[in-house]
């Protein structure tokens, strides 16, 4: 009996991810120039220090500032992602993350105009605001590529890498801008003392330009999910009726994913501070020097790149919930034993030690939204995930410098951070977690 010749069918090609990833990553690697470089360890601390009148004052500013810029977020983010996402066409959404990162390149050249004068610090808090307010949109884009990147099992993985590139590229402009520029090592020296924040802030533009550019031209190893055709129906002011009726919806069909977005929302506002008022802590309250500062800032930037690899893989095997439990409750500890303490020693170590546990608990909580957004929603949800935690921004910053105002000195403002990372800890508990194995948005209600 003749069983015939039939021809085996072809198993599909596995797509490869490896340079998706790193061209996806190396936006993250250049985005440091103004996370880490900006925001904490060099302009924040030239514009409390170096700027405003008295460093109490100017930290109270920079708080005001960065509260500001977070309450447009919370208003913007998540109408903007829906609107991303009733486009349909992933071409889009890399020409936005384009646009919007270009913003933020020009505000941070602009802060070279800041000089070291109380009279110019409105500029530069002006500048810093725009900038944060259009890395949060840029974010929704970024974020919500990891459906078209993360083969299932890998959601972890993917999300550990991004941040890791993050903090390494921080690594490495710092050092640059450490041999370059920083007073007693830097090379290039200036006549007038506040001469060096402003070229750094020119490099940190440069730096963000260029390494911008491989994400805006890459292709995707997996389909783009399919549009919001239900948002694609109305307009920019019906979004936001829409957007309400979602929420009330969600509310009813998955209280976990609302729960996990209003416990993140707070967790992830003192994740923020840690780094924001981290440069600004060290030279004020613990008395480091700017170089001393940025030789902390490439040692923090080290173990918060060790700390998000090594939390992405953990995610992957047990879930992203326990991990982000594991590192808020450490994150607490250290900020209490910080409270009391004086001297560089101290702020090195206990500093590293929270470095090491902000990394695994920003890059588990991208991973652990990623598994539950329902596939064409991407961009709303990581627009309420931009929200949520902006709608709470000005928490972390308020506490901040309301303790420093009550009691008078800048290390109370450790309190504050500890205190909403501790709130954030408690909203976390109730929230089901997610199995390490699933893929991004396979855990979605109704998927």
């Amino acid at each position: 009996m003749s069983t015939g010749s039939a021809v085996p069918l072809s198993p599909t090609p596995t797509p490869r991810t490896t340079g998706a990833l790193v061209r996806w990553a190396a936006w993250d690697w250049g985005s440091a120039s103004f996370n880490a470089v900006i925001t904490t360890f060099v302009f924040t601390v030239y514009l409390t220090s170096g700027v405003a009148a008295d460093e109490a004052s100017g930290s109270a500013a920079l708080a005001n500032t960065i509260a500001i810029a977070g309450i447009l977020v919370a208003v913007t983010a998540p109408v903007y992602g829906q609107r991303s996402d009733a486009s349909g066409a992933e071409q889009g959404r890399q020409r936005r993350l384009g646009l919007l990162t270009a913003v933020i390149v020009v505000a941070s050249a602009l802060m070279f105009l800041v000089q070291g004068s109380p009279s110019y610090l409105l500029l530069g808090l002006v500048l810093l605001g725009v900038g944060t307010f259009a890395y949060e949109l840029a974010q929704v884009e970024y974020n919500a590529m990891i459906y078209r990147l993360a083969p299932p099992g890998r959601t972890g993985w993917v999300s550990g890498v991004g941040w890791s590139a993050g903090y390494l590229g921080g690594i490495v402009l710092l050092i640059g801008c450490l041999v370059l520029f920083i007073e007693p090592i830097g090379v290039i020296t200036f006549d007038s003392p506040d001469m060096g924040p402003r070229v750094i802030a020119l490099v940190c533009a440069a730096w963000f330009a260029l390494f911008a550019i491989p994400v805006l031209f890459m292709r995707f190893p997996y389909p783009a999910p399919p549009g919001d055709v239900e948002a694609a129906s109305v307009s920019w002011l019906g979004s936001y009726k829409l957007l309400v009726q979602r929420l009330i919806r969600l509310g009813r069909t998955d209280r976990h994913l609302l729960g996990f977005l209003v416990a993140s929302a707070i967790y992830r506002d003192g994740l923020t501070a840690v780094f924001t008022f981290g440069g600004v802590l060290a030279a004020g309250t613990f008395g480091l020097s700017a170089s001393e500062v940025i030789f902390f800032a490439i040692a923090a930037n080290v173990v918060s790149a060790v700390g998000a690899v090594v939390g992405g893989r953990l995610d992957d095997r047990i879930g992203p919930k326990p991990v982000i439990l594991v590192s808020l409750a450490a994150l607490v500890v250290v900020a209490g034993a910080l409270l009391p303490a004086s001297g560089k020693p101290a702020f090195w170590i206990g500093g590293l030690f929270l470095c090491l546990f902000v990394g695994p608990a920003q890059a588990c909580s991208r991973s652990y939204l990623a598994r539950l957004v329902p596939p064409g929603r991407e961009g709303e949800l990581f627009g309420l995930y931009a929200t949520t935690g902006r709608a709470v921004s000005f928490l972390a910053p308020a506490l901040f410098g309301l303790f420093i105002t009550v009691f008078g000195e800048q290390r109370w403002g450790i309190l504050g951070i500890g205190i909403v990372l501790l709130l954030g800890f408690l909203a976390l508990l109730p929230v089901r977690g997610v199995p390490g194995n699933v893929g991004a948005g396979n855990a979605a209600v109704g998927h």
